[in-house]
């Protein structure tokens, strides 16, 4: 062999190489791994910014379809993790649908991440009332009221707590604060005038 076709030979078998590295690289991005699709990013499934799931979400809300408002919040908070008010929402969402129980799971989740909103612990509270946990939800009601004690709607909560607990006096003073506070909360004056009456 001369040295030309030294230098070929070895050329061909550089190409035929870099050939075979370059198959085996597409190979190995087509043989994915099983959880492959757990890997990649939230983002990746949808075009949709949390924002614009959170506008859909609404929307299906309004249209009373809990479960397909829910399908969107949980994308959003894949996208946008540990943001209190999609969590929020999520609970609020399955609350409506009748999931209480799935729903404190989010409510608690939520408050872990804002403990200073007013509208988690109302919703807290709204839930434990339900259950007849009485004790936390006075707790979260009057954790609300720390944080703002100018919300008619939680003097209302609690008037209907305080019914409840069969406190009738003070289911009372807390209707009048709710009523003080907007004049126009009809919910509020016909639980004082049921109560009044009795």
């Amino acid at each position: 062999m001369t040295v030309f076709q030294l230098l070929m030979l070895g050329a061909a078998a550089f190409f035929a190489f870099k050939i075979y590295e370059h198959i085996q690289t597409l190979k190995d991005i087509e043989q994915k791994p099983e959880n492959a699709d757990e890997q990649r990013s939230a983002k990746s499934f949808s075009p949709f910014s949390p924002e614009a799931l959170i506008e859909k979400a609404d929307i299906a809300y309004e249209e009373k379809d809990f479960q397909k408002a829910v399908a969107f919040l949980v994308e959003a908070n894949a996208k946008e993790p540990n943001n209190p008010d999609i969590v929020f929402k999520i609970g609020y969402m399955l609350q409506q649908s009748g999931d209480d129980a799935e729903a404190l799971n989010y409510y608690k989740e939520a408050l872990e991440l804002d403990d200073a909103n007013e509208y988690i612990h109302n919703s807290l509270a709204s839930i434990y009332r339900k259950n007849g946990e009485f004790a936390s939800a006075k707790m979260h009601l009057h954790a609300s009221l720390e944080i703002n004690d100018e919300n008619p709607v939680t003097y209302y909560n609690f008037g209907n707590l305080l019914v409840d607990m069969q406190k009738k006096d003070e289911a009372i003073e807390m209707y009048q604060k709710a009523v003080e506070i907007n004049h126009e909360f009809i919910e509020a004056k016909e639980e004082l005038e049921k109560l009044k009456v009795k």
